[in-house]
């Protein structure tokens, strides 16, 4: 079923209300930001973000592009003023990808350990987010077509899901459960994953739920610190086919939930 932007406003302050992972409308959500498309549904979106490193870009954008699968990367505004990203987010915006906003300085918007704790007032909230959709007017992205909105470190709580509404965007967060994520670690880092540990944890994932990947907003990293030299974006293509293999499709963020 397709909803309105509004209607989707509505059923996620409800849902903010509970505090509680819930669905409604065949998506998932989580105070307040959806974390998941339909889960009946084979088909998923792969998630790229970005701030400080970008290592990866050129071959993501190869893989993708080889495999036929268009994703989605939430960039920070310091990851699209970077002179040295320049040419490559053009050439993802050109071959099609969602391309959204990750906030402009990449900020930390409430504690880890007291989550309902803020460390920004709304107003700080605001002036960086339009700082982030400013930068991305310069390449042509405007906001209209990049209403999809993914935190900094994915952390957030129910008052950033809020501004993030009153601003006119959707607040979405990756799907826990794999550890995609967890690619930004580095060896002397005690949480440290290899690449083959993760890639491992969304083949057992997907084979072990009985509703597999379905509606998944997978995520990753398009670069990270140079110390880490095991990069996860080098397991992404046998990933893409291993998937395919499953059964599964590939969808732009904002077609894999559905809304208008």
């Amino acid at each position: 079923m397709r909803i309105g932007l509004y209607s989707l406003f509505l059923i996620g302050s409800i849902l903010v209300g509970h505090g509680q992972d819930m669905q409604s409308e065949n998506l998932s959500y989580l105070k307040g930001a959806i974390v998941r498309g339909d889960s009946t549904r084979p088909v998923l979106s792969l998630i790229f973000t970005g701030d400080q490193f970008g290592d990866g870009a050129k071959h993501i954008r190869k893989t993708l592009k080889q495999e036929e699968v268009l994703a989605s990367f939430f960039l920070t505004g310091n990851f699209y003023s970077n002179p040295k990203f320049t040419r490559i987010i053009k050439k993802l915006y050109g071959d099609g990808h969602f391309l959204g906003a990750h906030s402009n300085r990449h900020l930390l918007y409430c504690d880890w350990v007291q989550r309902d704790s803020l460390l920004v007032s709304k107003e700080e909230f605001k002036h960086d987010l339009l700082e982030n959709y400013g930068k991305m007017k310069e390449f042509g992205i405007e906001k209209e077509e990049a209403r999809y909105f993914l935190p900094p470190y994915e952390w957030y709580n129910d008052s950033i899901a809020k501004w993030t509404a009153n601003l006119g965007f959707l607040l979405v967060n990756m799907t826990h459960g794999t550890l995609s994520h967890a690619d930004y670690t580095t060896p002397a880092m005690k949480n440290y994953r290899s690449s083959t540990e993760i890639f491992q944890s969304i083949i057992r994932f997907e084979e072990q739920n009985s509703s597999g990947l379905n509606g998944f907003l997978l995520l990753m990293h398009i670069g990270t610190d140079p110390t880490r030299t095991d990069k996860l974006y080098h397991y992404l293509g046998p990933l893409i086919k291993h998937l395919k293999k499953r059964g599964y499709q590939f969808e732009r963020i904002e077609s894999l939930l559905d809304v208008n």
